[in-house]
């Protein structure tokens, strides 16, 4: 495969070892932990965003940048503060605030260095408040808006399509007193979103609150304290409220800020920029990284699947030989083992999946007994008689199957129903004798329990649309392609179609409904506004690929078998997951000192 180069690709890993060693070496000196682990780094599911979590914690530690004696203390600018903030209260512009309570030692979360002080936010603020408790007049034609915590995005207020509008004369009605120095932190609902004021025309709701921090303060250095953990972790531990959390004015006044001095402020933000933009780098490479795995893979699979027509044996034999020859690296990631556990139905209705037996009784001679089946149980009133479905087309058929089987329409091998729903005000119609299947009810191709709802035997009667065991249901309205086969009769509702095999096939037939081809038949012949559904007419008119009856069985026990691989690959992917994320979680907290 021209797309092998992709899968080993030398260079890629050692450029991404470099951007993880260059961070490793910035950030601190003990993280050269990092530099042994950085493919744990690579390969946990949240490794970059963990380092991205660790440039700030350091940095709020005191360990990102090397101190500067030269530097003016904090101490230093916490009193040119209160001074900058007395001269405010003398000039009417700002209202003396309520006095903090001190700082006590059991507060502080950890040590800072010489230079840096604990200082509560209020201290370093000139006005903090929150946005309007109500709602305002909208303007569907206004120039303003009314914005809440979740238009707050990385420092900037965005503007969405839903965000309402107002006029300009209920703006100046409600609006805060906001400035360039102003902070808005999203409080209520999704906590810990950032923004800063530029002069837009907005009014504020309540799930946000604003401070104006005083002028010796680095709005972008208080940005990464807001965006960091230690934030988030305090804000979360400090919230109200069980689904939506909200956290109070008191909460935030009282936060305590590690500050440093201001120039070390300025150093801090800058550097933590710089790591930033490699952690972007990262993450782009280790996702342009999981894209060629999952493109190649995505091509080796077609090339396995659909051959050319001109050379399809050996097309077929380089894409199996190929996947073999890379297994590792693809299937490392759970969606190539997702589309393999596809590909495995996909071979087995192709007949592909195992051999065929010329001594075994051809599909025709099986086509023979379910019609002489279906004959007898109507002839015994078992069934009533089904409409005859039309003879299929040479151009109808997708594909050639091998010598041995049939295409048949899906309504030919079995009895189909569309399920329904009893009358509820009829509560003699419900109890626990018969099963009462939803879509709900299936997942992962089986019916999660037969306990959920159930019928009488009055209600079961009364839908008279019962299906026996070794019957599939298909989810036809909604969650198209749902299916399962049952080992018990069952009622279901009418978002559901079953076929009951009239000789026993039922779960040879659950996987060739699952099957990529019935699949994608199923959607295309669907019809829906809002909401998908497949009348049973359509769906029995599907064409269905019929081997021998003992072909079909030796094809069900392959796909299980390939599929209990598959799900050890996954659980392996899960195993190895874990184990990187518990090692990466380990050299983080050693780094960090924590």
């Amino acid at each position: 495969m021209e797309n092998s180069a992709y899968i080993n690709d030398s260079r890629e890993g050692a450029k991404a070892k470099r951007d993880i060693e260059e961070i490793a070496s910035i950030v601190v000196d003990s993280a050269f932990q990092l530099q042994k682990h950085f493919d744990t780094a690579l390969e946990s599911p949240d490794g970059i965003k963990k380092l991205r979590e660790l440039i700030l914690t350091l940095a709020m530690q005191g360990k990102l940048v090397k101190q500067d004696p030269n530097d003016q203390p904090a101490s230093e600018l916490l009193k040119e503060i209160q001074a900058e903030k007395e001269r405010l209260i003398k000039e009417g512009k700002i209202k003396k605030q309520k006095e903090l309570p001190p700082i006590k030692p059991e507060e502080v979360p950890y040590k800072v260095p010489e230079g840096w002080v604990w200082t509560r936010n209020e201290e370093v603020v000139t006005l903090l408040g929150d946005g309007l408790h109500g709602t305002p007049n909208y303007d569907d034609n206004g120039d303003c808006y009314f914005i809440n915590g979740n238009n707050l995005n990385d420092g900037k207020i965005e503007i969405k399509e839903n965000t309402k509008r107002i006029s300009e004369q209920e703006y100046f009605k409600h609006k805060k007193q906001l400035t360039n120095r102003t902070v808005f932190v999203s409080i209520n609902g999704t906590i810990g979103n950032v923004a800063f004021y530029n002069n837009e025309k907005v009014i504020l709701g309540k799930s946000a609150c604003y401070f104006n921090l005083c002028s010796n303060i680095s709005k972008e250095y208080i940005k990464k304290v807001l965006n960091s953990k230690y934030f988030i972790e305090y804000a979360f531990a400090e919230a109200t409220g069980s689904t939506i959390k909200n956290v109070s004015l008191k909460t935030m006044r009282e936060f305590l800020i590690p500050l440093p001095p201001l120039a070390e402020q300025k150093r801090i933000v800058a550097k933590i920029d710089e790591l930033m933009a490699l952690c972007d780098k990262l993450e782009a490479q280790r996702n342009a990284r999981n894209d060629k795995r999952l493109a190649v893979h995505t091509a080796a699979i077609h090339q396995l699947l659909e051959p050319s027509q001109s050379s399809p044996l050996r097309d077929f034999a380089a894409s199996r030989d190929f996947l073999f020859s890379h297994f590792d690296p693809l299937y490392s990631v759970k969606e190539n083992v997702a589309e393999l556990k596809k590909a495995i139905l996909t071979l087995a209705m192709q007949g592909k999946l195992v051999k065929q037996d010329p001594r075994e009784q051809p599909a025709s001679e099986l086509l023979k007994e379910i019609q002489a089946e279906k004959e007898r149980v109507i002839k015994e009133g078992k069934i009533k008689k089904q409409k005859e479905l039309p003879p299929i087309k040479p151009e109808e058929v997708p594909y050639a199957v091998p010598e041995g089987w049939e295409w048949v329409r899906l309504g030919e091998i079995g009895e189909t129903q569309t399920g329904g729903t009893p009358k509820a005000a009829n509560s003699h119609h419900y109890g626990s004798d018969v099963p009462f299947i939803k879509p709900g009810d299936i997942i992962d191709g089986e019916i999660i329990s037969y306990q959920n709802d159930g019928l009488s035997y009055e209600g079961a009667e009364d839908l008279g649309r019962i299906a026996k065991s070794d019957s599939v249901l298909m989810v036809c309205i909604g969650t198209i392609g749902k299916c399962a086969r049952i080992d018990r009769s069952v009622a279901f509702n009418q978002q559901i179609n079953s076929i009951s095999p009239y000789i026993p096939m039922g779960e040879y037939t659950r996987r060739a409904l699952q099957s990529r081809y019935f699949q994608k038949l199923a959607w295309a012949l669907s019809s829906s506004t809002t909401l998908a559904i497949l009348n049973k007419g359509k769906w029995e008119n599907i064409l269905f690929p019929l081997p021998p009856l003992a072909e079909q069985k030796r094809i069900v026990a392959k796909i299980d078998e390939l599929m209990a691989l598959c799900d050890k690959l996954e659980n392996q992917i899960d195993q190895a997951t874990t184990k990187q994320t518990t090692l990466f979680d380990a050299v983080l907290a050693s780094c960090a000192g924590v």
